[in-house]
């Protein structure tokens, strides 16, 4: 089976074979690359298959839950798996192997998911809704264990050369495997799907989350130093104190929070085209075909791109999301309902979506190389921790301005990428290209 995973490493990453490995990453890199792939590319598809931003919307507005759920999910989910980390990461540190802790966040997962597919089945109104905003904050604690010990995971187990393409293939499979799924939306002569089809695409989230949990136990670990158990108000002190000391991680923290924009944006945009194109269910099939496309076909280029230069990525996917948002806002400014709307929504979405995962793949790929050891996992606790007050922030302010008008708070998303990708120049370069 090794002979196996090496033949396709090589292939799939252009790694050279080696018969005297330099470091533990290198001698297991196969096997771990493939075994991490799959259990990444199942949270993925977990991920798509129960989005807030749509099937969970869709799924509370059939089961008639007030509006105010659905304006709850989508920050609660995102915020509240961030801003634990920081307490969650100085726990952690306390465990040499943090493979078990990856696992445990995944195996809860799948259960809240689980739980909110009998929310569809048995539940309406109010309850289904006080019921499945629960359990996603179930969720969202479960995410921020997953969160904080994914980073520290993958730069133990995968060289510096190969950890973008690795993130750029699971997101481009979970694409493939999306835009397969979102068939069964199309299946109802009414055009609207049922709760029934809602409360499938969910258990098979939470199977997925079970299954990747279970792969990834079989990921070859190499000891994290030891941490000794420390004064709790010691450790946020020492994490903070990043922040004053260390001007790369600040400057990278920067950019990080003027590309929020790149998530956020993406509700706006549909909002936009439910009044122009209506809210049939099929058109939420097109939207999840566009962003499954999106992913399939941009990870793996943003990847490789990633492993030669994260930096540049980054900064190239924030200043194509501001043109994006730029052209969305002069489109619906300028044009009346037309039959273009047909094309640019779905349009839009497909490219925003390409975008979106330059920044998700610049940014990871930046953050696991620019550190080692405990230190990587402190940049990715304070980091979290910050970026998920700063969503809530940005998610209050944007969502009142949007009530009168949404173009503006697309406007300041825009505006607020072009900064981030002009600001990235200050960050230094961390990526190694591979050997030649």
């Amino acid at each position: 089976m090794e002979s196996l995973y090496r033949k396709l490493y090589s292939i799939i990453t252009d790694a050279e074979a080696t018969e005297h490995p330099k470091n533990f990453a290198e001698k297991n890199a196969p096997g771990n690359f493939f075994r991490l792939l799959v259990a990444r590319t199942g949270t993925k598809i977990g991920d798509r298959l129960s989005s807030p931003k749509t099937t969970l919307a869709w799924l509370l507005q059939s089961l008639g839950a007030p509006p105010i759920f659905i304006g709850l999910i989508v920050p609660l989910r995102e915020s509240g798996s961030l801003i634990p980390q920081i307490l969650l990461s100085n726990y952690l540190k306390r465990f040499t192997v943090r493979k078990w802790a990856w696992s445990l966040g995944s195996l809860i997962e799948g259960a809240a998911i689980a739980g909110c597919a009998v929310v569809a089945l048995t539940l309406e109104g109010s309850a289904a809704g006080f019921a499945i905003v629960g359990l996603i904050a179930v969720f969202s604690l479960a995410r921020g264990i997953s969160s904080v010990s994914s980073k520290d995971i993958l730069g133990k187990t995968i060289p510096k050369s190969k950890r973008g393409q690795l993130t750029g293939w699971a997101a481009s499979a979970s694409g493939i495997i999306t835009i397969a799924s979102a068939s069964f939306l199309f299946t109802s002569d009414s055009g609207e799907g049922s709760t029934t089809q809602y409360a499938a695409y969910l258990g098979v989230a939470a199977a997925l989350w079970w299954a990747s949990a279970l792969v990834n136990t079989r990921v070859i670990e190499p000891k994290s130093d030891p941490v000794e158990n420390s004064n709790l108000l010691a450790g946020l002190s020492g994490q903070f104190r990043l922040l004053k000391e260390d001007i790369s991680f600040r400057n990278f923290l920067i950019v990080r929070a003027l590309a929020v924009g790149s998530g956020l944006s993406t509700p706006y945009i549909i909002s936009l085209a439910h009044d122009r194109l209506g809210g049939a269910a099929y058109w939420l099939g097109v939207f999840i075909i566009a962003e499954g496309l999106a992913t399939m076909l941009a990870a793996p280029v943003w990847g490789r791109w990633a492993d030669h230069s994260s930096r540049n990525v980054l900064r190239s996917a924030m200043l194509a999301v501001s043109l994006l948002l730029s052209t969305i806002i002069a489109y619906v400014s300028f044009f009346e309902h037309t039959e273009f709307s047909y094309i640019v929504f779905p349009l839009i979405l497909f490219l925003l979506g390409s975008a979106h995962a330059g920044v998700r793949i610049g940014r990871q790929t930046y953050v696991v190389d620019m550190a080692e050891g405990n230190t990587r996992t402190d940049y990715v606790a304070v980091g979290n921790t910050l970026i998920g007050f700063i969503l809530i922030g940005v998610g209050l302010l944007t969502g009142l301005l949007s009530l009168l008008s949404v173009q503006l708070s697309l406007g300041i998303f825009a505006l607020c990428a072009l900064a981030g990708a002009i600001y990235g120049t200050k960050l230094p370069c961390v990526s190694e290209p591979p050997a030649s």
